[in-house]
């Protein structure tokens, strides 16, 4: 009997705890759009993407585009890059951290799925799907924000 009842207290325990994982996944993981290679793009999902985010202060940066020749292969963050792949590389911010790039008044919400650039001077790599969303020329400066935290919605 004690077995029994052992067993079912470790089993609700588990169920219990399932709502906060989910939580905690769906914060960690990289959105859909990245994981699926989706090049959506546009004010509908620009703002669907940076809902209930807080950013920090836009600040300027070098960037430069990276993908033919790595395409089929996985990201640091081990996902499969394709050309139309949403998403930037960074040195130092976490896999899934989101970032807003403005660019010529083209403003996308996304996140972070490599490591890089490797170009001296520069502090983001697209992908050329991000790329194409902002219409980025090459390599070039461009605005960024960093989310810092979820806001609450209404404040």
């Amino acid at each position: 009997m004690a077995k029994n009842a052992t067993r079912r207290r470790r089993t609700y325990g588990i169920l219990a705890a399932l709502p906060l994982i989910a939580t905690l996944l769906a914060l960690i993981a990289p959105s859909a759009q990245a994981g699926t290679g989706g090049a959506a793009s546009g004010a509908a999902s620009d703002a669907q993407a940076g809902r209930g985010l807080a950013f920090s202060p836009l600040r300027w940066a070098g960037a430069t585009w990276y993908g033919p020749g790595l395409y089929g292969k996985r990201t640091a963050c081990g996902q499969v890059l394709r050309p139309r792949t949403i998403g930037v590389a960074h040195r130092r911010l976490p896999c899934g951290a989101a970032v807003k790039l403005v660019y010529h008044g083209r403003a996308i919400v996304t996140r972070v799925i490599d490591r890089g650039p490797y170009t001296r001077g520069n502090a983001w790599d697209l992908t050329n799907g991000t790329r194409r969303a902002l219409h980025f020329e090459g390599s070039g400066r461009l605005r960024y924000a960093v989310a810092t935290r979820y806001a609450r919605h209404g404040r």
